[in-house]
């Protein structure tokens, strides 16, 4: 026999909701105020989206045969992301294990070194590659160094935090046994971390192909000194060359290290 009892209507949590409200609002508020802190205007948006579409007009068609002679420039280009990201790998290890918490146990020193990795993170790279650019003049060894001292504060702080959450027990066996520091390092920390270090390697290998394209702006070597000629003599046709061969570039070494991470995690 069927119950006819009446089913029970759900009525929503006032306080949950008047929070969701309130959240909302808040958000709201934040997003006008900073509108008009910034002087952003939707009519100026309407009125300048005309010049956006004739500057999509003049750089159309590319300009095919401009190709080959960037060729060279994107190539070095690669070599700088790749040496910029060899060296910040491997200079951020020690790094990352300073700043462990579960490694350094001394808030005296793992403190200070985050604080060290977010000042390093702070600065962006177009500033340091202007700063090298000061003192090692133009060529590509600024843009290298830029690189380096990011791809340092982006490897060592997705290190740490991946050293952070690795399983305890294998340390705590080890240490029952009489194992010393580098040997809970070598054989407790680094077979868990590792296939996590190296995905955030190929990962920084590829945020730094897209960095290194535009460091040639401020003179730091690469494809950038070609966007900034192009650009200032108004040559879009060439401009939309190089946004396409660029493009190309960063999606082969897209597919091929996320085709890598997949075999890694």
């Amino acid at each position: 026999m069927m119950s006819t009892q009446p089913q029970k209507r759900v009525i929503p949590d006032p306080p949950s909701k008047l929070k969701t409200y309130f959240t909302f609002f808040i958000i709201l508020l934040l997003i006008f105020g900073s509108a008009i802190q910034t002087n952003t205007s939707i009519t100026e948006l309407i009125i300048g989206f005309p010049n956006m579409m004739d500057l999509l007009v003049q750089m159309l068609p590319p300009n095919w045969p401009y190709f080959g002679k960037i060729v060279p420039a994107m190539l070095e280009t690669i070599r700088m992301a790749l040496l910029g990201t060899t060296f910040g790998a491997i200079i951020a290890i020690p790094i990352a294990l300073f700043s462990a918490s579960n490694i350094v146990k001394n808030t005296w020193v793992f403190y200070p070194v985050r604080f060290i990795l977010n000042l390093i993170r702070t600065i962006p790279d177009l500033l340091l590659a202007a700063i090298f650019v000061s003192i090692f003049g133009l060529g590509p060894l600024p843009g290298i160094l830029a690189l380096t001292i990011f791809s340092i504060g982006l490897v060592a702080k997705l290190t740490y935090e991946a050293i952070e959450a690795i399983d305890p027990g294998p340390m705590e066996a080890m240490t029952s046994v009489g194992a010393n520091k580098i040997q809970w390092i070598f054989f407790g920390v680094i077979p868990q971390v590792l296939p996590h270090y190296i995905s955030y390697v190929l990962y920084t290998f590829e945020v730094n192909i897209r960095a290194a394209a535009v460091l040639g702006l401020v003179g730091a070597g690469g494809i950038g000194l070609y966007y900034d000629r192009t650009l200032g003599f108004f040559e879009y046709d060439k401009t939309s060359s190089i946004i396409i061969f660029t493009l190309v570039v960063v999606l082969i070494i897209d597919f091929i290290s996320t085709k890598l991470r997949e075999k890694l995690i």
